[in-house]
């Protein structure tokens, strides 16, 4: 039976400490050039493990990449992490997941400490601003999903296009007057779902009524129902589905039929969007999909880091596609045009 390698049969061979394998691994920054080459040679004579510690020491990356997000409570995130991570395990690359909880400060914080530990990093909707973002390339390879910044790689969604056929299709219904209920004001998608709201119902002779900005959760539904309410609005489109589903919930208890006398309409299409109480109407973001190129992007860079520059124009648009389902339907009787 073979005896396992440790580190001290890899320190003996090349004729160092243990403490400086271990640094040669963990911190090659640490060690000089010539050292690092020795370790890395005795790395793979002995065959010592992990593999993926000797593959960094011979290609300077550590096989880890990191992944932000605002909220892993939102399904939304839930689903672009799992396809993230099924993407990064094909190509062995571990992913390290962090969870802002939707702070901007947060964000800027776990992207510093991560970009120390990890070959680079997706940002998942960040809060921070273009500035900063800029900052954060600077100091590691980033690559975005849904938010475009100028000179950084990433993929987004079609915002305004979703909103133009979540318009239409409640114009078609009858519908003239609008509500949006917003997510954060930092966020880039509530900037572009309220200007595509905005050129739409121009566009479609329909008056378009912002309630606000709430956050982008269940209990942020909730909060902005009356508000909806008191438009006199005989359909709202909410920031995501989460947020229409709260809407849902508060406007059953305040005894609002929907969509008899509101229509409501979601973004994301998350699982339970299905399954709420009417099935929510909404615009089907391509999740899967995004996590996937985001991936292959950002090892791509990795492989080829002279082609940072180059690929600073790099963007993948994805388009959203309308779900209809019972949470939408014709304008009240009382309130059609004659």
């Amino acid at each position: 039976m073979s005896v396992a390698v440790t580190i001290r049969d890899v320190a003996r061979l090349a004729g160092v400490s243990p403490s400086t394998v271990s640094r040669a691994i963990s911190l090659p920054e640490m060690v000089n050039a010539t050292t690092r080459t020795r370790v890395a040679a005795a790395v793979e004579q002995l065959g010592y493990e992990p593999n993926r510690a000797a593959r960094g020491l011979i290609t300077g990356r550590t096989g880890t990449i990191g992944l932000v997000v605002p909220d892993l409570a939102n399904p939304f995130f839930a689903s672009l992490t799992k396809a993230i991570q099924a993407r990064a395990r094909r190509h062995d690359v571990a992913v390290f997941v962090a969870d802002t909880d939707e702070d901007p400060g947060a964000e800027a914080g776990l992207v510093r400490a991560l970009s120390k530990q990890v070959d680079g990093i997706v940002l998942c909707s960040p809060r921070a601003s273009d500035d900063d973002l800029a900052a954060f390339a600077a100091d590691t390879t980033v690559v975005l999903v849904n938010r475009a910044a100028a000179g950084i790689p990433g993929v987004t969604y079609d915002n305004e296009d979703g909103m133009r056929q979540a318009v239409a299709h409640l114009v078609a219904l009858g519908h003239r007057r609008i509500a949006w209920v917003g997510g954060p004001a930092s966020s880039w998608s509530t900037q572009h779902r309220g200007l595509g709201l905005r050129n739409a119902t121009e566009e479609l002779h329909a008056v378009l009524v912002p309630v606000g900005n709430f956050a982008p959760t269940y209990e942020g539904g909730m909060a902005a129902a009356d508000q909806v309410i008191a438009t006199g609005a005989t359909a709202v489109v909410a920031y995501n589905d989460l947020v229409a589903i709260g809407l849902l919930a508060r406007l059953h208890s305040r005894g609002i039929s929907v969509p008899g006398e509101l229509s409501v309409v979601g973004v994301d299409d998350i699982a339970m969007s299905g399954m709420a109480h009417p099935a929510l109407t909404t615009i089907r973001l391509p999740k899967q999909e995004a996590g996937w190129i985001a991936v292959e992007l950002l090892l791509a860079l990795l492989d080829n880091p002279d082609s940072q520059q180059g690929a600073s124009g790099t963007r993948s648009e994805l388009h959203g596609e309308l779900i209809v389902r019972a949470s939408t339907g014709p304008v009240p009787v009382p309130d059609r045009q004659p």
